[in-house]
């Protein structure tokens, strides 16, 4: 979730508060920390990461990351994860639909 050596900031368990609280509505997600960051559940699988600064990535697959670049997302290192945009942070409906996109992908 961070580079080695991180240590997970409050910001990162803020946002991983906030996220959990923004997706309840899909209802069995969970966070786990992870590496200096925390991993997001549903169901036991894993589809998004916070890291150690706070930023959200959600999974994605070589179909879903262009989608995620053409909206402006970036990629986390090497995992098939990519950041959230404050856009879609900012916008519960639309940050619930991406979660949805990256929910489908973890159960592949």
């Amino acid at each position: 979730m961070g580079e080695k050596g991180d240590k997970m900031t409050n910001a990162s368990v803020l946002a991983v508060e906030l996220m959990v609280q923004k997706l309840e509505s899909i209802g069995s997600i969970t966070a786990k920390k992870m590496f200096g960051g925390h991993g997001i559940f549903h169901e036991g699988k894993m589809f998004g990461i916070i890291d150690s600064k706070g930023v959200a990535y959600l999974k994605s697959d070589a179909s879903l990351s262009k989608f995620f670049e053409s909206s402006g997302s970036h990629k986390h290192g090497k995992m098939p994860y990519y950041s959230i945009p404050e856009t879609v942070l900012g916008d519960n409906k639309l940050l619930v639909e991406w979660a949805g996109k990256s929910i489908k992908i973890s159960k592949k």
